[in-house]
């Protein structure tokens, strides 16, 4: 029986210790200076997580204390974007991304969240 107990334990271990939810910034470092002061910062998500629910994803960029909501890349089904103001008289930015999302568990669906390990800048000249 401790055995059993002992191998499904493992296999267990093995199956959920492989899951990765990868937030990767694609926005470029440096940009110029845009005349409506508004400025794109994307991201992509990619996932070995197969309980991950399809439509469940809930990014956004945090800014300081403000929070903007992403929006899917057209034709891209990874890739998120928003458009963030930087005034006219700020030169940076520093920010993070957060994904909040469910997933399949045993029951009725989980949540989860996962904030980016660095925070990122983007730099207006």
């Amino acid at each position: 029986m401790t055995k059993i107990l002992l191998g499904l334990s493992a296999l267990l271990l093995v199956a959920t210790g492989c899951v990765t939810n990868t937030v990767t910034n694609i926005t470029p470092t440096e940009v110029p200076r845009s005349p409506n002061g508004m400025y794109r910062i994307e991201y992509q998500w990619d996932s070995t997580q197969q309980t991950v629910r399809p439509g469940s994803l809930k990014p956004v960029v945090l800014v300081g204390f403000d929070q903007y909501e992403m929006k899917p890349v057209m034709k891209m089904n990874n890739r998120w974007e928003v458009w963030v103001p930087i005034p006219a008289g700020k030169n940076e930015i520093t920010y993070r991304f957060k994904v909040d999302y469910q997933y399949t568990a045993f029951g009725a669906p989980k949540s989860a969240s996962k904030l980016s390990t660095q925070d990122y800048k983007l730099v207006v000249k």
